[in-house]
């Protein structure tokens, strides 16, 4: 008889299962939506709204999208308080930061959100 995965849970010692759900957290952690990071910034997207100048429906709509311009993305993380930082990773070297992109100012960034 199959077994699910809360049985198999239970059965365990307190620190193997403390380890395992350290490490599911640390997974979960690096993969995160631009909605699971603003939550987890406990900002509300009509807060991010207003930290961009934007509408909170603007923001409903970029953080559903699949496809943003790196200044958009840039300019998002930016007003929680973050910053981008491009790593390409190849299979035979390490993991190489791509520099030399160039900043856009705010005036930019609020010109470019107004013509969408």
């Amino acid at each position: 008889m199959a077994k699910n995965l809360n049985e198999i849970m239970q059965k365990l010692p307190r620190d193997r299962v403390e380890k395992i759900e350290a490490r599911a957290a640390e997974l979960i952690a690096e993969y995160m939506t631009l909605q699971d990071i603003r939550k987890a910034r406990e900002l509300t997207q009509e807060r991010m709204a207003e930290l961009l100048g934007i509408r909170q429906d603007s923001i409903s709509k970029l953080e559903k999208r699949t496809d943003l311009l790196l200044s958009t993305l840039r300019g998002y993380l930016n007003a929680m308080g973050g910053e981008l930082e491009l790593v390409v990773k190849f299979s035979d070297r390490p993991p190489v930061v791509i520099s030399g992109l160039a900043e856009l100012d705010d005036e930019d960034y609020e010109k470019e959100e107004k013509a969408k």
